[in-house]
């Protein structure tokens, strides 16, 4: 029996795996190698890793993890979990039952991209979410923001502190006059109508097709699509979950801890906030490290 299985091996699983392999405790890593952040070209914001890409940011973390004997990364989905706190089971997609005292969920979600030709095709290039993750490469140009919520007005007021050329599209929400008002006392143009494409051009730079006026350039774009998590473990499991601006977050305690005793969460799947690399490998370490000292006797 494992000490700990982590389900997911991209930033969060892998800073679990890391403190549980020095504090010699038992673990191993389900991973099917489709991290979120796999259509970016680089990883910022990360110190010590700032501007490589993601998969060599992993690819580096597994070689460190391979000194751990503790540790084993196995490339398998996880199908199901069963029992209880010191007695879970882990049924994983070839068929292998494994067993835990502990479990962590970092298994992360996977965006939903609308139906618009362009949109997937450019993600992570010229459309992208987090001015933190890639706006200071892009500061000072024309950016986008494509509406999605009264969540959207803050993100206006975010971006000014890399561009002060921004063009909000309304796509198909509707902006009530106020917030219009407002958006026009800062000098930021609403372009109405429904988005029907988006075309690439250069290495940043997307053309926005609108199906009631005429195209529109901007240097980069930035919008936030619903996203969902990437397995259905938790809804099985019944674990308490949380409403987000675009989705929804597992609850976890102060000790990364969910509803159920001894199943952990971390990542994007368990961040209710802004999600990042150094979010996710904080959290992941924390996750580890209380579900350790969760085992001490």
């Amino acid at each position: 029996m494992d000490d700990v299985i982590i389900i997911g091996g991209s930033f969060a699983g892998l800073a679990a795996a890391l403190q549980l392999g020095r504090a010699r405790r038992k673990v191993t890593v389900l991973d099917t190698g489709l991290q979120r952040n796999r259509f970016a070209g680089r990883s910022h914001g990360m110190l010590g890793h700032d501007h490589k890409p993601p998969s060599a940011i992993l690819t580096e973390a597994r070689q460190q993890l391979a000194r751990y004997p503790a540790i084993k990364m196995v490339n398998a989905r996880a199908d199901n979990i069963s029992g209880t706190i010191d007695n879970f089971a882990v049924l994983t997609g070839d068929g292998v039952t494994l067993s835990a005292r502990r479990v962590i969920l970092s298994y992360g979600v996977v965006d939903q991209m609308p139906d618009v030709p362009g949109y997937a095709e450019n993600w992570g290039r010229s459309v992208i979410p987090c001015p933190y993750c890639d706006g200071f490469e892009v500061a000072d140009q024309h950016w986008g923001l494509v509406w999605s919520g009264p969540q959207s007005m803050n993100q206006v007021r975010l971006f000014h502190d890399w561009t002060d050329n921004l063009t909000v599209f309304a796509d198909i929400h509707d902006i009530a006059p106020d917030i219009r008002a407002d958006l026009a006392g800062r000098k930021v143009p609403v372009i109405d109508g429904r988005i029907t494409g988006i075309a690439r051009h250069g290495s940043h730079g997307a053309t926005i097709k609108i199906d009631a006026g005429p195209d529109v350039a901007v240097d980069i774009l930035f919008a936030h699509p619903r996203n969902k998590p990437s397995a259905r473990l938790h809804e099985t499991l019944g674990l308490t979950a949380v409403a987000t601006p675009t989705g929804i977050a597992i609850k976890t305690d102060e000790r990364r801890e969910t509803s159920t005793p001894g199943i952990y969460a971390a990542g994007d799947l368990a961040n209710p906030g802004m999600p990042s690399v150094t979010t996710a490998s904080w959290q992941g370490a924390m996750a580890g490290i209380f579900a350790q000292q969760s085992m001490l006797v």
